[in-house]
């Protein structure tokens, strides 16, 4: 009986442990852009290109320096593999009046999302921002941070040219 039960519960893990590890694809979720235009988030996973995504909000210092910190790196990387930044605000609609300015004076020039009723992060199931996920050329998420501390770029640099190979 005792065989039984251990079995039972080594198979439940292995299945539990593999729905866990599987792979994660976008979900299929619209955000807006920022003149108000619906867009699925999944056709970020259909475009053969490395995506890095980054949830953030106007109020959120550690996501503006993180977008900062990527704004300095970006061309080298959209030139080196061929990688889109996508940033989406989660300010709810109060506060989406200031997304445009902010990106407009600190010249960010990824793709800007917003996502006021926070269905993509409901979707993706997390809770502190700033969140990002890495994304592979075949849609797959690989890769996920929870927070930015100066220098997590070189981190994420190193992924992605992993991912580049």
């Amino acid at each position: 009986m005792k065989y039984l039960i251990f079995f039972a519960l080594c198979s439940f893990s292995m299945l539990f442990s593999h729905t866990m590890l599987g792979q994660r694809t976008l979900p299929d979720v619209n955000v807006r852009t920022l003149e108000g235009q619906s867009v699925n988030i999944s056709t970020h996973a259909e475009n053969n290109k490395i995506t890095f995504i980054t949830f953030w909000a106007t109020w959120c210092v550690p996501c503006r320096r993180e977008l900062d910190a990527l704004a300095d790196i970006y061309e080298d990387w959209k030139e080196e593999f061929d990688l889109e930044i996508v940033a989406v605000s989660i300010d709810d609609t109060r506060g989406l009046a200031r997304v445009r300015p902010m990106v407009q004076q600190n010249g960010w020039e990824f793709i800007i999302y917003t996502d006021s009723n926070q269905d993509l992060k409901n979707a993706l199931n997390f809770q502190t921002i700033p969140q990002s996920f890495l994304v592979d050329a075949k849609g797959n998420i690989v890769y996920s941070h929870s927070g930015y501390m100066p220098g997590d770029e070189f981190e994420l640099e190193d992924k992605i040219r992993d991912l580049a190979k």
